[in-house]
């Protein structure tokens, strides 16, 4: 099964001081959802569980994400997981300039690449809006993929570019491939086990985590339908893999939450963490998850890993 997926590069350019949280992605993703609103809501005083559009709205499909009316997945949930990832720059300095560059991310899943479109336009508008302290604004001078440009602020014209699919097979023939494998979590991640946020992960958590989360990205925003994976054959295996070095912390950060008014703290772990087994079968979800991420909040940026290419990634 695939998961199609496109990852961009948005620069930006401070029009004057800007004043910025150390971590980006809830300003990012706070500002970019207002603006969104602003762009695509027709009926901007109704909230969206109210609204008679909303199955057919391109901010309810993006932002609020609610499953369709038919789903046969997650009936009883209110959201399922959003078709886009914001990953802010890794850098945790707070104070830009009009000479600074600042660079931030957008993966975008399934058919929600379709709307790029109003992605570049939405953070077009939000640097006219403002963001950070303050309100400061920016000017959108252009959007890359795969180190190439294909939106310029001067031409205002987008290029084609080429969505990458994303393997989200179980494959036993890969068993031998590979013994150990080493994960370094760099943006808070916020796993759950039996109901509690975790910070004693062990490799079948993580599969899970995947599992879910990919499972339903293919399931609501490529049309795929996951119900014939052996899910429990999946977890058994992923059992017998062992944690072999444990280098995790926690840490939390806090986030403003226009919607509720408050000051929300939210963590999650940070480090690195090596496995050692049969880790072959499940490299796809591996290399899949590092893309996507893993967790809750990764529309934020939270839940990216990667493996460390001095380790051999």
């Amino acid at each position: 099964m695939q998961i199609e997926a496109a990852s961009f590069s948005f620069h930006v350019r401070p029009l004057e001081p800007m004043v910025l949280p150390p971590y980006k992605g809830s300003t990012l993703r706070g500002g970019f959802g207002h603006a969104f609103r602003r762009v695509a809501c027709a009926l901007r005083d109704r909230e969206c569980p109210e609204c008679l559009l909303r199955e057919k709205c391109i901010y309810s499909y993006v932002f609020e994400t609610p499953p369709p009316s038919d789903t046969l997945m997650m009936r009883k949930y209110t959201s399922a997981p959003h078709p886009f990832v914001i990953e802010p720059p890794p850098e945790r300095r707070r104070a830009y300039t009009p000479e600074d560059g600042l660079t931030f991310g957008l993966t975008l899943i399934g058919r929600a690449i379709d709307y790029l479109p109003y992605f570049i336009y939405t953070f077009d508008e939000l640097g006219r809006i403002g963001i950070g302290k303050g309100k400061a604004g920016f000017e959108l001078e252009g959007v890359s993929c795969n180190g190439e440009t294909i939106y310029e602020s001067r031409t205002r014209t987008i290029k084609r570019f080429n969505p990458r699919s994303l393997s989200i097979s179980f494959d036993p023939s890969l068993a031998s491939h590979r013994s150990n494998l080493t994960l370094s979590f760099e943006t808070p991640t916020r796993i759950l086990y039996s109901g509690r946020l975790t910070l004693e992960l062990e490799f079948h958590i993580l599969i899970r985590n995947l599992l879910r989360r990919l499972s339903l990205l293919a399931y609501f925003h490529c049309g795929k339908d996951p119900s014939g994976w052996d899910f429990k054959g999946m977890i058994r295996r992923a059992e017998e893999v062992k944690v072999s070095a444990r280098a995790l912390r926690w840490h939390d950060w806090q986030r403003y939450s226009t919607r509720q008014g408050t000051r929300m703290k939210l963590g999650g772990f940070v480090g690195r963490i090596t496995f050692r087994g049969d880790i072959g079968p499940f490299m796809p979800l591996i290399r899949a998850g590092e893309v996507l991420h893993v967790g809750k909040g990764t529309s934020f940026g939270l839940g990216r890993y990667r493996i460390p290419r001095d380790l051999g990634g």
